[in-house]
């Protein structure tokens, strides 16, 4: 078993905006990453198993970068986000009105793409799009 680190050609990022309360960056981060899960099987890593044999949910085969900016920085990273193709996932300020699934797409499909209030954003792609992507956004404290 090799004991070198392990390098990502890739990068994971959530970009957040920076006056949202601790419970919405909590919440927001966890749907942002679920969408990337659920498309991008190649991101999720192998069953975890403990000593006794039990085994657990897999995750992320890589690191999750939480970065936040004001809503400009939001604005213009998704703009180069849907510039350079790069899988993403929105989370917009309406969502936190609503109470399910359905009633979540509605709200962003209501709402045209320069328009949409983004309050974060994940994003996946190769290491130097994903930060050219978030140009401007500092990582999360």
């Amino acid at each position: 078993m090799s004991t070198e680190p392990v390098r990502f050609d890739t990068k994971i990022a959530v970009l957040l905006r920076a006056d949202l309360a601790p419970w919405q960056r909590l919440n927001v981060t966890a749907f942002l990453v679920s969408g990337l899960g659920a498309t991008l099987p190649e991101v999720v890593g192998e069953p975890y198993e403990d000593a006794d044999g039990v085994t657990y949910l897999p995750m992320f085969r890589q690191p999750v970068l939480v970065f936040e900016g004001d809503k400009e920085t939001l604005r213009a990273a998704h703009e180069r986000a849907l510039g350079r193709a790069l899988p993403c996932a929105v989370f917009t300020a309406d969502l936190f009105a609503t109470g399910n699934d359905r009633d979540n797409r509605a709200a962003v499909r209501a709402v045209p793409t320069a328009d949409l209030d983004l309050v974060g954003l994940a994003v996946y792609g190769p290491r130097n799009g994903v930060d050219k992507v978030l140009k401007g956004a500092r990582m999360h404290p």
